[in-house]
């Protein structure tokens, strides 16, 4: 079966839709100052237009950067990730939030469980390692349930602990 192009229906070209999309995430501007931009450059669309494709599109044209981020960093030679886990209450009861950084800050990931154990930080490991890959090193603190899931992993040699080295995940 071949996959269609999310743009078939449309009578605007792609590259209009890109635009218009691309201007009102990328700049400060509104939804109106987009329409007056492309009204300059002779392309007749409302500013519900460029809502509706943002809405439509927009979560596409997001995975696509990431998509192309990850590949340019995983060939970065020196790809550094930084893991920490957080106590949140949900309810009342109190929860763990895992999240891993990279050395930009950007989020790769996050994940909630009940448990802070050997096999949660396996679990998110393994997710975040099944998205983007392995890297370089990865920074934690000195809780013991990294160093465990890493030999599980077999990147142990890879991880870094300190009390104040892994306070880029922790903003």
């Amino acid at each position: 079966m071949t996959k269609h192009s999310p743009f078939r229906y449309f009578k605007t070209s792609p590259e209009i839709i890109r635009l218009a999309v691309m201007l009102y995430v990328r700049f400060p501007l509104s939804l109106r100052n987009v329409e007056d931009l492309l009204h300059e450059r002779g392309i007749e669309i409302s500013h519900e237009t460029v809502r509706f494709w943002w809405n439509r599109f927009g979560p596409m044209f997001a995975a696509e950067i990431r998509r192309n981020r990850v590949s340019r960093m995983r060939s970065y030679s020196n790809w550094q990730w930084h893991l920490d886990e957080v106590f949140v209450k949900i309810n009342g009861e109190t929860h763990y939030l895992w999240r891993a950084v990279d050395h930009e800050g950007e989020v790769l990931e996050s994940y909630v469980t009940k448990r802070r154990d050997r096999k949660a930080a396996l679990k998110f490991l393994r997710k975040v390692m099944k998205r983007y890959g392995g890297p370089e090193v990865v920074v934690t603190d000195k809780l013991r349930s990294y160093g465990a899931a890493m030999k599980v992993v077999g990147n142990a040699d890879r991880q870094e602990t300190g009390r104040w080295v892994n306070n880029r995940a922790e903003m």
